[in-house]
């Protein structure tokens, strides 16, 4: 797996599929606010199949939008007195017609409440109250008539609390903002916020709240680590389809350099099939130990594809804050200011006379950046930071886990280590902690061998353990020194060849349970 060495300068040479931001386009990287989404709804909105088949549409049938804002949420009746023919179906999901039956109405309004929530589960009040609702005000700039702005428009989005009095949300979601109110779950009253800052690249702001009364009771969320792949992944956010708090899982689907709609931008991102709808903009991201991975801020509408939602992973937020408490301001991200060309056309590479696959070739250094000073057109870049370059110009993202290639292991028994019989597992502790060569060898019934490098075995042992959710190491017991066991201490050792296959209690016998 890898990612792009740097962020708009492979933008040029790479890219086989164009992402467009127009709110005309139904294929389209939208982003997820209320105000962003409505615009997509062509793709979204799955009502329209319906009105083609017969039925009378009407302006119920899908949502409603001015100016790419949804204005209205159907409550069981329109502005014109009749009644709205879709609600959301409880049971499959899918929209119904508005049938005469009232246990209908109940029904929605049953799900439509907020469940008690449970200890040991993530909807624990401590993350969930952290996350807040944001109203804005737009009023864009009109740049035909740059005399005046343009109408004005309303959206709701997401937030949450990161401490210092400070919230984060999306910069989409407070864009030429007039006005800017955030409001707690399970609280009424709106509270006035301010922009500190906006990352337009990043589709990152920074918001404030000086109201004592808002920050009563309430704990920040902490930032986590990079996830890994098919790791679990849960999203808290205020989208469209009802007023309370919502949460969509899934997993980490992909890791990459990716395409960010708002600020015309590549930078890492984290590709997630969890539902991530208009109104989750700006809402966290958990994995499974409660800690902050991301903020949601965009999804991919197509009619090929669904239930691919993206994620600002916190390594894009930290550099975001760390660049504001820096500099009181946000300045942006780096560019090499370069523009390159992949090489990996092989007769490209033996002209250029590069040994190898690896490097990508400099095609123009603007003159104003500081790589003017060390780079020319017709180098070659090879390497950065030590770290090699691809030819299609990538670099690794992550070195895999020391024990790749052994995933389909499973019920075996391991006999040997380093030529070694093993007689019980402290005896296998003892012979690990005491290696002293290169690689440990493990043998396994069916003659399946194992070797791993003991060095980084042993460095890479705590991420396994955090990855796979394993408490520690060892137990407790197995910490103690080994001791060698003899024949007549009541447990029984032999000595003998077991064999290379394993074997049963009842070929063992009732003796034998006592040591296998």
């Amino acid at each position: 797996m890898s990612i792009a060495v740097t962020n708009c300068c492979f933008s040029a040479v790479s890219s086989t599929v164009k992402f467009r931001c127009s709110a005309s386009s139904s294929r389209l990287l939208a982003t997820t606010n209320s105000s962003a989404a409505c615009v997509a709804s062509k793709a979204s909105i799955h009502n329209r199949k319906r009105s083609k088949r017969g039925s009378a549409s009407s302006p119920a049938d899908r949502i409603n939008s001015k100016d790419g804002v949804s204005q209205t949420k159907s409550a069981g009746r329109a502005k014109d007195g009749r009644s709205s023919p879709f609600q959301a179906d409880s049971n499959s999901g899918n929209a119904k017609p508005f049938g005469s039956q009232r246990r209908d109405n109940k029904s929605l309004q049953f799900d439509l409440k907020e469940q008690p929530v449970g200890a040991g589960n993530l909807q624990v009040a401590v993350f969930l109250d952290a996350v807040v609702k944001v109203y804005c005000t737009h009023t864009a700039p009109d740049y035909s008539l740059p005399w005046q702005k343009q109408r004005q428009f309303t959206s709701t989005g997401s937030a949450f609390m990161i401490g210092n009095g400070r919230l984060l949300t999306n910069a989409h979601c407070v864009e030429y903002q007039t006005q800017v109110k955030v409001k707690r779950r399970g609280d009424d009253t709106k509270y006035v916020a301010k922009v500190l800052a906006r990352g337009v690249d990043c589709d990152i702001a920074l918001l404030a709240v000086e109201s004592e009364q808002f920050w009563e009771g309430a704990e920040p969320l902490q930032l986590g680590d990079l996830p890994h792949l098919q790791e679990a992944v849960t999203v808290v956010g205020y989208p469209l389809g009802g007023d309370t708090i919502s949460v969509t899982k899934g997993v980490v689907s992909r890791i990459e350099v990716t395409p960010y709609a708002h600020g015309s931008s590549d930078l890492l991102g984290i590709q997630i099939d969890a539902a991530i709808n208009p109104g989750n903009s700006g809402g966290p991201a958990f994995n499974d130990r409660g800690e902050c991975i991301g903020v949601a801020f965009q999804a991919y509408r197509s009619e090929e594809a669904e239930n691919i939602g993206y994620v600002i992973p916190t390594t894009v937020v930290s550099h975001f804050l760390s660049d504001y408490e820096r500099n009181q301001k946000y300045t942006g991200f780096p560019s090499l200011g370069v523009l390159l060309q992949k090489l990996e056309n092989p007769a490209l590479r033996e002209c250029l006379k590069v040994p190898s696959s690896a490097g990508v070739l400099v095609r123009k250094v603007e003159p104003t950046s500081y790589a003017n000073k060390v780079l020319k057109e017709g180098d070659v870049i090879v390497s950065f930071d030590n770290v090699q370059i691809g030819c299609e110009g990538t670099v690794p993202f992550r070195s895999n886990e020391v024990n790749i290639g052994y995933e389909d292991m499973g019920n075996q028994q391991v006999l040997k280590f380093n030529g070694t019989r093993i007689r019980n597992i402290h005896h296998l502790a003892h012979l690990i902690d005491s290696c002293a060569g290169k690689y440990m060898v493990f043998e396994f019934d069916g003659n399946y061998l194992v070797v791993l490098e003991k060095e980084a075995a042993l460095s890479s042992s705590s991420q396994v353990l955090q990855d796979y959710g394993i408490p520690c190491e060892r137990s407790s017991d197995l910490l103690e020194p080994y001791v060698e066991c003899n024949a007549g201490d009541g447990q029984s050792v032999v000595d003998g060849d077991f064999g290379d296959s394993p074997v049963s209690n009842l070929e063992i016998g009732v003796d034998g349970i006592l040591w296998a």
